[in-house]
């Protein structure tokens, strides 16, 4: 199965020949291929890879890989998804590597990691991995091989104690975490030498070509999809969103240096385009994209867009996405309730919404998918009825068109305002009571899983305490009892699943993250928190 996996595969780019003493280096994704090769951050760090002719690397996923190398150097790991840390575990144990860091001789591989997920808070995972890259992968990949190449001779503990010199790498076995008590909350977090950086800092990439597939093949999930970045980063800042807060600055690809090029290159390939970034609408040039892709020569091209900005949503966009495929556009609305959206910074009124579901049909659109959230910190029943109402009224002001709100339950993540808050208790009660006031009025209300919201909240506020906790629930199973049994099983050993999901932290508190600088400090976040709180008391 595997070569005919590979074998349909239309690369974009030329492998280089490596050299006779050429790394070997395994890159997997925790998931089945069809999942990890559509991942544009997988596709082309592996590219990245494959272009250096002192790395032999071979792909690795949970059904199918290529010739994988008898002596292994470096492991790493493409990680999108938190509940993929399972799958790293199987993989790890099917290569004969042991699962901890600590555990791991000379002889072994150092295992790597990188991605969105050990990005934004690697510590629950921190006891499975040697080297974890944080931030960009553009120029960091290169300067931790680089840097490898200097110490590949040395013993296990030189070299990591060389590579934590480089900015962006985290060592997390050189790194002491202290705890009030066993179940209590961190007290300190300092390197175990004087040599270690106190601080790892995040690292960003600041060009203007963005990232682009480097493959295209039937067996993705999004079949034959030619993926293309425009944005990096969002200018919002909405205070719940990682995607704005962890990623600043906002960037744009350049339309001449990056984005027609790229085009151009993947058509060659495949007739279908899918435009990705948090708010593409947004490139200061997007209208003269919009041109470009309605070239007669492009008249077959499918194209998909993800997440778009409310009120950029105007008939031109809606016609071009008619023309080449789309029957619906999405957008992000968080809330129907103004109150709501000033506490989470959407400069959103309710107006644009109805404007933007107007431009949709009279572009031809059939369909407008909106994103809500419940349960965001000061939210009230009030607000909640406030969401329902604007979907009855948009279904009554624009007949014919289809609306969905996809809701999910708002989840605390690192490195923004919101990281101090919990998930609210009552986040499940407002989801049923949203769907209550809308099914009933043929709105396609599409939920996201509750306990999914909590076990995410769980990882992404964790410690590195939760490593026993995650060992143990790869053997109940991923759903939330599991990991309510585990909490049980380890009773004193780390605080209880409360703590990570729901209480507030204060703001004095020891962050599991604290010794890993996003691109705004903690004091801007607590300046930025206060501006939502003095939103939270206006009824």
């Amino acid at each position: 199965m595997s070569n005919s996996v590979f074998s349909a595969e239309k690369l974009l780019f030329t492998p280089a020949a490596t050299s006779d003493d050429a790394i070997p280096l395994i890159f997997a994704f925790p998931n089945t291929y069809t999942v990890g090769i559509t991942s544009l951050g997988y596709q082309v760090v592996w590219s990245m890879l494959a272009q250096r002719n002192d790395v032999a690397v071979s792909r690795l996923f949970t059904d199918v890989s290529e010739a994988l190398p008898a002596q292994l150097e470096l492991m790493g790991f493409s990680l999108s998804w938190e509940l993929d840390y399972v799958n790293v575990l199987d993989l790890l144990e099917q290569q004969k590597i042991p699962l901890r860091a600590n555990q791991r001789e000379n002889e072994h591989p150092l295992v790597f990691g990188g991605g969105p997920v050990l990005t934004a808070n690697p510590e629950p995972f921190a006891a499975f991995f040697d080297v974890i890259l944080l931030g960009d992968g553009e120029t960091l990949l290169h300067d931790f091989l680089d840097a490898y190449q200097q110490v590949r001779e040395l013993d296990r503990r030189s070299q990591l104690k060389s590579l934590a010199q480089i900015p962006g790498l985290y060592i997390p076995e050189l790194y002491a975490v202290t705890y009030e008590s066993d179940d209590g909350p961190i007290a300190s977090i300092a390197p175990i030498d004087n040599d270690i950086p106190a601080i790892v800092k995040k690292q960003t990439y600041r060009g203007n070509v963005l990232s682009a597939s480097t493959v295209v093949t039937e067996k993705a999930a999004w079949e034959n999809i030619f993926m293309v970045e425009v944005v990096r980063s969002c200018p919002e800042m909405c205070r719940f969103c990682l995607a704005s807060y962890l990623t600043l600055p906002f960037r744009a690809a350049s339309i001449e240096a990056s984005l027609i090029p790229a085009i151009e290159r993947g058509l060659q390939a495949t007739r279908r385009l899918g435009l990705l970034g948090a708010s593409i609408t947004q490139h200061p040039e997007f209208e003269t994209l919009l041109d470009y892709i309605n070239r007669p020569e492009y008249d077959d091209v499918r194209l998909s867009m993800s997440s778009v900005r409310t009120n950029t949503v105007n008939e031109k966009l809606a016609k071009t996405l008619v023309e080449h495929g789309s029957k619906s556009v999405t957008i992000a609305i968080e809330s129907g309730s103004q109150k709501v959206r000033d506490i989470v910074n959407k400069k959103l009124d309710t107006a644009e919404i109805e404007v933007a579901a107007q431009q949709a049909k009279a572009g031809g659109l059939k369909a407008l998918k909106l994103y809500g959230m419940a349960g965001v910190p000061g939210e009230t029943e009030a607000d909640l009825i406030q969401t329902a109402d604007l979907l009855k009224a948009l279904k009554r002001k624009v007949p014919g068109l289809r609306f969905t709100l996809g809701c999910s339950t708002f989840v605390p993540k690192s490195h923004t305002p919101f990281q101090w808050y919990g998930v609210t208790r009552q986040a499940e009660k407002r989801l049923k009571f949203l769907q209550k006031h809308l099914r009933s009025d043929g709105i396609d209300f599409r939920p996201e899983s509750y306990s999914w919201s909590v076990i995410q909240a769980l990882i992404s506020r964790g410690d590195r305490r939760l490593a026993d906790l995650l060992e143990l629930t790869r053997g109940y199973g991923d759903t939330l009892g599991s990991y309510r049994r585990a909490f049980k099983a380890l009773k004193g050993k780390l605080p209880p699943l409360d703590f990570y999901v729901h209480e507030q932290w204060p703001i004095s508190q020891t962050l599991p993250w604290e010794h890993l600088a996003g691109p705004l400090p903690k004091e801007t976040l607590a300046t930025h928190l206060l501006e939502a709180q003095q939103y939270m008391s206006i009824e």
